[in-house]
């Protein structure tokens, strides 16, 4: 169904350049989006792509071992979205005080993004309502050193900004000037907490109309999309945060950008919902369908250390850390998980001989060691386009 326009337009003046500003209508959606027919269908398919998601993960050791990797393989892609080139690899290295092929921004900025999203889940973990108070903490984080740090970190803007072109003049989209901010991004808070509507369905509504409203000066499409996973699982939908659909909209990036316009311009919801949704349905399939493949990998491996007998003990050990950091170095085992020098590098030495884990560098000093199918497995989709 097309509505028309949702919002109105209101005049600016930028640089004495006369142009005009878009204001959103309120959420939800007047008159209220059709489920009659193809919709529900998407709706349903993907609800149940979430409960297979559930299950899947509930297979795992330790869901936490999944998730620490997943989370920064999210935190790559939604970085990426926004024009950084890093790759989950480096993001690793660098954590690992290793140096990347990368500029440091561009590590940094993803490092923020995963550091902001544990934090939001975190605070809602701790019984934190999902509020603008939150997001504004979220978005301190996102931005609290390198690239962007000088924009207002966890402050909602005081000036105009734009999507596309060189001014609002010739902007592809002008979000609210920043007077008409609050009361924007407060009706928004108040549609987060509408029971009225399914959570799936809320969180949709929800990313679309906080990207129009595009309430921080840097961040916004990152927040927006972690807003998502926080609101889905704010309200219990997700145990854990395993639902992130930066890699279909990295895949999908014009028709994404191109059906928030249509949101804006002519009140096309359901064409929106539908995107959303499916891209809800694909994203936690492969969510899934990563889980069962790394559960085995996991399962393979430690069936191979353990037919070694006495000489596998230390790699089974070091197994189980490779499963939550798959990039690792002798200094780190050494410093920070009880392993004597020599110890380890009989561990890794026996690990890359069964072909399990692969010296990365090349080098004779300064090593680092890859958990080799399972780094691969969570690269897929994180390589930088060309």
């Amino acid at each position: 169904m097309e509505r028309g326009t949702t919002g109105y337009q209101v005049p600016i003046s930028f640089v004495g350049e006369r142009c005009f500003a878009f204001v959103p209508n309120p959420l939800p959606p007047e008159p209220p989006l059709l489920w009659d027919g193809p919709l529900n269908s998407v709706a349903h398919r993907a609800s149940v792509a979430l409960g297979r998601l559930a299950g899947v993960t509930g297979l795992l050791p330790d869901p936490q071992l999944f998730l620490y990797s997943y989370v920064r393989k999210e935190a790559v892609l939604s970085s990426q979205i926004e024009g950084t080139q890093s790759s989950l690899s480096e993001l690793l290295l660098f954590e690992n005080d290793a140096i990347s092929g990368v500029p440091l921004d561009d590590v940094v900025e993803v490092s923020n993004y995963v550091a902001a999203m544990e934090h939001g889940l975190k605070r809602i973990r701790e019984g934190f309502p999902l509020s603008l108070r939150l997001i504004r903490e979220v978005h301190g984080v996102l931005l609290a050193k390198g690239r962007g740090s000088e924009k207002q970190p966890g402050e909602f803007r005081t000036s105009q900004n734009w999507v596309g072109g060189s001014r609002p003049g010739n902007a592809r989209f002008v979000p609210p000037p920043p007077d008409q901010i609050t009361e924007c991004i407060g009706a928004l808070e108040k549609f987060l907490h509408d029971t009225a509507a399914p959570p799936l369905v809320r969180a949709g509504l929800a990313h679309a109309q906080f990207e129009t409203i595009h309430p921080f000066l840097d961040g916004n499409g990152r927040i927006g999309r972690l807003l998502v996973t926080l609101l889905l699982c704010h309200d219990g939908v997700l145990s854990q945060p395993l639902l992130y659909l930066s890699l279909y909209l990295k895949r999908n990036r014009s028709a994404y950008y191109d059906l928030l316009q249509r949101v804006r311009t002519h009140g096309a919801w359901e064409d929106w919902m539908d995107f959303y949704l499916r891209g809800v349905e694909e994203t936690a399939n492969q969510a899934a369908e990563t889980a069962g493949r790394l559960l085995q990998v996991f399962q393979k491996d430690r069936a191979i250390l353990s037919a070694q007998g006495r000489k596998g003990l230390s790699a089974l050990k070091l197994h189980d850390i490779l499963q939550k950091q798959p990039v690792i170095t002798v200094p780190r085992l050494v410093a920070k998980f009880g392993f004597t020098a020599p110890t380890a590098n009989a561990a890794l030495r026996l690990m890359t001989e069964q072909g399990i884990v692969r010296e990365i560098t090349g080098y004779r000093r300064n090593r680092l060691f890859a958990y080799n199918e399972y780094l691969r497995t969570l690269n897929e989709g994180t390589e930088r386009s060309s």
